[in-house]
């Protein structure tokens, strides 16, 4: 049974600031009527009293009323078995233990058992009753505001990984009961680390609040968005329609945050890529809606950036195979299947002649054979294993250098670089090493950088590159005419020469308009006082043309495929 006794409005106490339910638990009607009235007399207003005589009566009450504070009345036994009832019901709501006597032992019992006071009956005054409340209520508060502070994401103000995760968990025990769908959006900002690189961090911490601002402001009432951690957000949306009602939501997103963002004195647009999965039907973990949006979020990017992409089985299988993919690359670094081949480099001034070998990487895979960087490298630079790759390239080329020098002492070596590797500023200093203990001259290692990790170069890329070239080393542009590299970024990098494109060469042996390219470009590198190599030279018409445009070096099939060591060496012998 429970009872309602109203509002009271008596004494000239402090009111405390929000109106106030106390619900009071105990079998004894009197004893109840005699803290009520305490109540009242120490409250002015906004005061609710609820009476229930049994813990089940209590926990109806909370379900359906909710309150501010629970007043326990304890039986003389000392049984704390409905402070733990009542604390199962409502975990947030504060409890008081009133007992029948005092007794520390079981006051310290009480305490350590979640209550937030205690207190005995006969010695209880309005004062000391009202003190009571107001502090549990305030300490709850208090631990309750703490408790989501440490959920939230502090440049944001956003929920967190962990509250995101418990509230999907929470939708999607919902959906199961309902039938209900629901979807996460994994999305994420395109090109946000040259956004940090160019305008700096402080520049790159408001965008992203900004961007939190737009999301939220997106949302119904029911729906979250969190920051899942660095520039990727994850938005949680439930009863859905349909699949279209999540691809409607995910095209107004992308349109949303596209508009231009003021970043103090700068102003700046950016695009998102969007990963959908909808989760209805039978029982799935919160993990694996994630890890689905997450999937199909890299299908967007994969496909060009700056669009969404809706999770399905394909999209499952690819991940699958990602994953195992990328154990199998772990595997092989550790396994000792990696190789490296060699591929010849020519000089082109007077009759060709070998003067140098490409360092490149291949992957004896146990069961599909001998892999090209092609298929494995792209995953490589994306999970970081390209720098432990990237390691046992150049320590193989090293020890080659150093044998093959001791037969011609003018070749030299080349040895792709990764853009991971061109923001590691110890890497420099550490090569300068391993090229000393190797006793290999520093001007025999070229060290290959394509345009697209210089574009746009960021100053730790800048320093990496100055302290190799410091140290002798050389450097060379790879793939040059594909990225997009500037006049003024190519004249203010340490380079030493460029790699032209193969798709420049693809008729350049019957005068067509690629010549006029080639020259164009052979004539900027020249003027800067650069060497230049062309790729993919396949025919002699092709060689003929290079030498008459001025190109100083070559390689491509003509001359050589990439080969084992051994192979190379006895090239190198021949040449």
């Amino acid at each position: 049974m429970s009872r309602d006794w109203g509002l009271p409005a008596t004494d000239d106490l402090a009111a405390m600031a929000a109106p106030v339910r106390v619900l009071l638990v105990d079998h004894d009607s009197h004893g109840a009527t005699l803290l009520a009235e305490m109540l009242r007399t120490a409250w002015i207003e906004g005061l609710v009293i609820a009476h229930a005589e049994h813990v089940k009566d209590a926990a109806r009450e909370l379900l359906d009323h909710g309150a501010s504070c629970v007043l326990l009345s304890i039986e003389v036994t000392g049984d704390l078995q409905p402070l733990a009832y009542i604390q199962g019901c409502a975990p947030e709501v504060p409890i008081i233990v009133v007992a029948h006597r005092a007794d520390d032992a079981l006051a310290l019992r009480a305490v350590r058992s979640g209550a937030q006071d205690y207190l005995v009956k006969n010695e209880v005054h309005p004062i000391r009753l009202y003190h009571a409340i107001s502090y549990a209520i305030e300490r709850n508060r208090s631990a309750v505001r703490l408790a989501r502070q440490a959920l939230r994401d502090p440049l944001t103000g956003l929920p967190d990984r962990a509250l995101f995760l418990d509230r999907l968990a929470v939708a999607l025990d919902r959906s199961q009961r309902t039938g209900a769908a629901l979807a996460v959006l994994f999305l994420d900002v395109d090109n946000f680390k040259e956004i940090n690189d160019s305008l700096g961090h402080a520049a790159g911490d408001l965008l992203l609040g900004g961007l939190a601002q737009r999301l939220s402001a997106m949302l119904r009432p029911m729906d979250t968005v969190a920051r899942f951690g660095g520039d990727e957000f994850t938005l949680l949306f439930e009863d859905l329609a349909s699949e279209q009602e999540a691809l409607l939501i995910a095209e107004r997103i992308s349109r949303t945050v596209g508009l231009p963002i003021r970043l103090e004195d700068d102003e700046t647009s950016i695009t998102v890529s969007i990963g959908i999965a909808i989760a209805r039907g039978p029982e799935i973990a919160a993990e694996h809606v994630i890890r689905d949006a997450d999937t199909a979020m890299y299908r967007a990017k994969a496909l060009g950036r700056s669009r969404y992409e809706l999770f399905d089985e394909s999209l499952r299988r690819r991940g699958m195979e990602r994953i195992e993919l990328e154990t199998a690359l772990r595997n092989a670094i550790e396994g000792s299947e990696l190789r490296v081949h060699y591929q010849p480099k020519v000089s082109l001034n007077g009759p060709w002649h070998l003067v140098g070998f490409e360092a490149l990487v291949r992957w004896e895979h146990p069961e599909r054979g001998l892999l090209a960087p092609s298929e494995f490298m792209a995953l490589a630079e994306e999970t970081g294993l390209v720098v432990p790759i990237g390691e046992f390239v150049l320590e193989q080329a090293l020890q080659q250098l150093e044998r093959w020098r001791a037969i011609k002492p003018e070749v030299t070596i080349s040895v792709n670089l990764s853009a991971r590797q061109l923001q590691d500023t110890g890497f420099a200093p550490a090569l300068a090493s391993a090229v000393e203990a190797s006793g290999s001259d520093p001007r025999a290692l070229c060290l290959e950088i394509t345009e697209s990790a210089l574009a746009p170069s960021s100053d730790v890329a800048l320093q990496v590159l100055h302290r190799l070239k410091a140290v002798g080393i050389t450097l060379a542009i790879d793939d040059y005419g594909t990225g997009c590299s500037s006049l003024s970024s190519l004249k203010r990098l340490p380079v030493d020469a460029i790699k032209i494109h193969e798709s420049f060469l693809g008729d350049l042996g019957t005068g067509s308009e690629q010549a006029s390219l080639v020259r164009a470009i052979v004539e900027l590198a020249h003027a800067l006082g650069l060497g230049t190599v062309a790729e993919g030279v396949e025919t002699d018409a092709q060689v003929e043309q290079l030498r008459r445009l001025g190109c100083d070096g070559a390689q491509g099939f003509l001359f050589g495929r990439p080969a084992p060591a051994p192979e190379a060496e006895a090239m190198l012998r021949w040449s």
